[in-house]
């Protein structure tokens, strides 16, 4: 599983929210304080706002915020809402996929197992773990 920079910035970025403590941040601010392209952290933060994981404030003193604790916002959510709901091996992400393997495949089951470690640990990770 190789994470990209875009969940890397989104990461940052709903840190720094989190430490603001409730308090609105522009988005220029987080992608200067952070060092995020800020173009590239506009789509990121438009992502994050369509799963409700951030919300946004109009007008002239705009920006973004948590509409949740910390403790409430789920590494796992963060992950599969910017790189889409990972998998370890083709035969696991595809419904129509038919491995010629399939029957005599020993691996599979490691495969199965490894997603679901990662998946239960993720989990168990909210954005208040890493900001101790």
């Amino acid at each position: 599983m190789k994470i990209s920079t875009k969940t890397q910035y989104g990461l940052r970025a709903l840190i720094y929210l989190a430490q603001a403590d409730k308090k609105i941040c522009p988005l220029k601010e987080i992608s200067e304080k952070e060092n995020i392209p800020f173009d590239y952290l506009e789509k990121i933060i438009s992502k994050l706002q369509k799963e409700g994981v951030v919300k946004a404030k109009r007008g002239k003193n705009g920006g973004y915020f948590l509409p949740y604790s910390p403790k409430k916002i789920k590494i796992k959510k963060v992950i599969e809402t910017l790189e889409g709901d990972w998998v370890t091996v083709k035969c696991l992400s595809e419904e129509n996929f038919v491995c010629p393997q399939e029957k005599k495949c020993l691996a599979k089951n490691f495969w199965q197992t490894l997603k679901k470690s990662i998946d239960k640990t993720l989990n168990k990770i909210t954005l208040a773990d890493l900001i101790r």
